[in-house]
């Protein structure tokens, strides 16, 4: 069911997913071609608005925080796990992987290689911050709207 809760809170990741894929693409290799890795992001991140923190909005001010940090949490889960799939096949087609069960194993290894590059304090602080924000609109749309 559309929400203005649903809304807010998924054009308030889709916000939190442009800035980090613009640092990482920033703090990234030189020269490297990142494609649709900014829109995939984008997409990741309207989806995980509206699906898991728009339903739980309307809780209170302390849940609001909560559910931005499950929101944002599970934007770099996400992240990471479509990124990676999207690495795998590639390499796969390349014939990097001796195996189905290698390649699968890759997926996993190439997020958490991924996830390095998030270890930095400007992007941990815009992932806090984003967090924090998203869970108060969302939950401030919810109190306004409904």
């Amino acid at each position: 069911m559309p929400t203005a809760s649903r809304l807010v809170a998924a054009l308030s990741l889709m916000v939190v997913a442009f800035l980090v894929s613009g640092m990482i693409i920033d703090n990234g290799e030189e020269g490297k071609d990142y494609g649709y890795f900014t829109y995939v992001n984008l997409v990741l991140g309207f989806l995980c608005g509206w699906v898991i923190m728009g339903k739980r909005a309307g809780r209170g001010w302390t849940a609001a925080v909560n559910n931005g940090l499950t929101g944002v949490v599970s934007l770099v889960f996400w992240g990471l796990f479509v990124q990676g799939t999207y690495e795998m096949f590639r390499l796969a087609m390349r014939h990097r992987y001796d195996g189905p069960f290698e390649a699968l194993l890759a997926i996993f290894q190439i997020g958490v290689d991924f996830g390095k590059q998030l270890i930095s304090p400007e992007i941990i602080a815009t992932l806090a911050i984003g967090a924090l924000l998203s869970g108060l609109f969302t939950e401030g749309a919810s109190r306004r709207w409904n």
